[in-house]
This record gives C-alpha cells, sequence and structure tokens, in this order.
C-alpha cells in the first residue's frame, strides 16, 4: 500500500473550513490522508495523553510517522532534561504506547543534523540508538552528503539493512554536504519512506536575509516532477509491503495540493477514512 500524507495537520488551511478549531483538525486530516508525520515530538516527548487523542481522532486505517526527540539525534543544544541517555530513550519509548497498542505507529523517523557525518562515531551511535529502540520500526534519514559518496554508498545502504533500518529516501535541494541525493533503494521488504522536502536550494542554504524556516520548504512541485516520482514510487511500492509519502514542502502551503496531485496520478482512491463533513451547498 502506499500511504500519502502530510508533514504535520495544522498548518494546512485549504483542509479545513472556517472556524476548524485546532483540537478538530486531526480529526478532518483523517479524511483526507490516512498518514501524518507527528512534528511536536521533535521538540518535546508528548505526554501518553496526547498520543492517545491522536489515536482516538483517527480511523483504524490511520497511521503515524512519529518524529524521533531533538536529544536523541543531537540536535538538543546543552544539557538534555533527563538523567541519563538510557531515561531519555525510555521515556520517548514510552509514549509511543497508545500508538503501538491502537497499531497506528508506522515508525519513528530519525533525522539527523547536517553536521552527522559519516565516521565510525556516528555508526556506533547509530547502534546504540536501534539497541535503544528494541524492536520498534525506526527510520532513518541523513542530512550529510558524505553518507551516500560513491565511495561508501553501498556500504551505507548495507548497514541500514543488517541493522533494521528503514530508508527515509529524500528529494530535496542538492546544495552541498548538508543534502544528500535521492537514492532510490529500500533497506527491507517491509517499509520504505519518501520524504518531499521542494527543491528550494536558495532557502535550504539559509539565507542571510529573512527566516530561513519560512522559505527552506517553499517550493512546489510541478506536474511533471510529481509525474516522475509516481513511476518511483511505483517501482519502490513493487519492492517492499507498504511505502510511505509525506510532503514537507508547506513554507508557502503547496504540500496539500501536491499530495493531492500525487493521489491522481497514482489513480488512489483510498477506504475507511474519516467520513468527509458536508458543506452547505453539498
Amino acid at each position: 500500500m502506499i500511504y500519502i500524507g502530510l508533514t504535520g495537520w495544522g498548518d494546512h488551511d485549504e483542509l479545513y473550513t472556517m472556524g476548524t478549531k485546532p483540537s478538530e483538525k486531526l480529526y478532518t486530516y483523517g479524511s483526507h490522508f490516512p498518514a501524518v508525520e507527528v512534528d511536536s515530538s521533535f521538540y518535546a516527548i508528548q505526554p501518553k495523553r496526547n498520543m492517545e487523542k491522536w489515536a482516538s481522532d483517527t480511523p483504524d486505517c490511520f497511521r503515524f510517522v512519529v518524529k524521533a526527540y531533538q536529544g536523541l539525534t543531537g540536535h538538543q543544544r546543552g544539557e538534555i532534561p533527563f538523567s541519563s541517555k538510557e531515561d531519555m530513550f525510555a521515556a520517548f519509548v514510552e509514549s509511543l504506547q497508545p500508538l503501538l497498542e491502537s497499531n497506528k505507529l508506522a515508525m519513528v523517523l530519525f533525522q539527523f543534523p547536517p553536521w552527522f557525518d559519516c565516521t565510525k562515531e556516528h555508526v556506533r551511535y547509530l547502534r546504540y540508538c536501534k539497541q535503544q529502540m528494541g524492536e520498534l520500526p525506526v527510520a532513518l534519514e541523513f542530512r550529510h552528503q558524505s553518507w551516500f559518496r560513491p565511495s561508501v554508498r553501498e556500504r551505507t545502504l548495507a548497514f541500514m539493512r543488517e541493522e533494521g533500518w528503514i530508508h527515509s529516501i529524500c528529494d530535496e535541494p542538492q546544495a552541498g554536504e548538508g543534502s544528500v541525493p535521492t537514492v532510490l533503494v529500500p533497506s527491507n521488504e517491509e517499509n520504505v519512506l519518501v520524504r518531499f522536502h521542494g527543491r528550494n536550494v536558495e532557502g535550504w542554504r539559509r539565507p542571510q536575509e529573512g527566516n530561513w524556516r519560512e522559505v527552506r520548504y517553499l517550493y512546489r512541485y510541478s506536474k511533471e516532477e510529481l509525474a516522475e516520482w509516481a513511476e518511483h514510487l511505483k517501482q519502490l511500492a513493487a519492492q517492499v509491503k507498504d511505502v510511505y509519502v509525506l510532503f514537507n514542502n508547506n513554507s508557502g502551503g503547496d504540500a496539500a495540493a501536491n499530495a493531492k496531485q500525487m493521489l491522481e496520478l497514482l489513480e488512489i482512491e483510498y477506504h475507511g477514512l474519516t467520513p468527509k463533513q458536508l458543506n452547505l451547498f453539498e
């Protein structure tokens, strides 16, 4: 199955009618797409009550890709707010239990920062992360080009296969060492993750003026670009059980529109989603 969705559910205004409360948005989102990425888990380990509500607000077929807490991936500045790394991992794993119990956890996404390059120390840390996460499905996304240089690319892919990581394949600007090429190779037979970050090269490089976070993902994919990717997704779907596709190009509100275009290109119609609310004239 190909699960298509977006990163987060709060910022996609075209999915919601005027007056939709923030607490109601996930329920409505579930009438459009069968999967979503949870970004709030990156900034703070979420209380279980949040996960419980998200599970109850979504249909049985719905799946969550949960972004790993920043302390697990080295993004955390300063001291971690836990007595040890082991306690931090344990608290994060415990927070996921409501999604596990409802069979709605697709995977946990470990997205490492641009300075996490291909070194022995970092390879050892990846093994440590996998050990701490136990049997949970975990996806791995790099942001440093060194992991996919021609001389080490096959070893990186072999490492992911051996250690049980799900490959997070990226479409993103090619902007030097702080970006990775698209490598259309799944690392296991169960799942693969594809994330669309857009192709805004200048925004990716942190422009000197303005808030770079607001422009980094400012990009709308053309029909031709999406059509090319539709063929790639079909090829991946022939190799694995489930393909998860997440559009992250939402600085300008383009993610939802591009995701719906991809649904049309792939001729996908989901069943079992949240019933859509009819407006006054429907």
